[in-house]
């Protein structure tokens, strides 16, 4: 059995852009995902904010590559439960600045059983398992 993390868009982000700060620790948390043969998985909202992040903070080139690398990730595509839970839990945390991107995000790992691959501390908000 594969052992899997789901990837939030700050990671992902993150390995893009060598200016980001979070790049290098992105980066060598990437290569450590590999050497212990965990999948990244990326649900659909991921995919779609970080190639927004991408064409906006780096351009059209940048963002054209980075979608290259990502044709063959492993993708995940929420329940409309999901999205319902995503809305519950904007509203029981709702004096945090959660988006919707990252409520579905954790909906999503939670039903699958699955760790965060984050940097956001949001994820810790909503009680989700982070992978460090």
């Amino acid at each position: 059995m594969t052992r899997a993390v789901l990837a939030d868009a700050v990671a992902l982000y993150a390995t893009a852009d060598e200016s980001d700060s979070l790049h290098e620790r992105a980066m060598q948390d990437f290569a450590k995902l590999e050497r212990d043969h965990r999948e990244v998985l990326v649900a659909y909202p991921t995919l779609l904010e970080t190639y927004s992040l991408v064409l906006k903070r780096m351009g059209m080139r940048a963002a054209e590559r980075w979608m290259s690398y990502m044709a063959n990730a492993a993708f995940v595509n929420p329940t409309p439960e999901d999205y319902r839970q995503a809305i519950a839990r904007i509203q029981a945390f709702s004096d945090h600045d959660i988006s919707l991107f990252d409520a579905t995000a954790a909906a999503v790992a939670l039903r699958l059983g699955l760790e965060v691959w984050t940097y956001d501390h949001h994820f810790d908000v909503m009680r989700v398992p982070v992978w460090r």
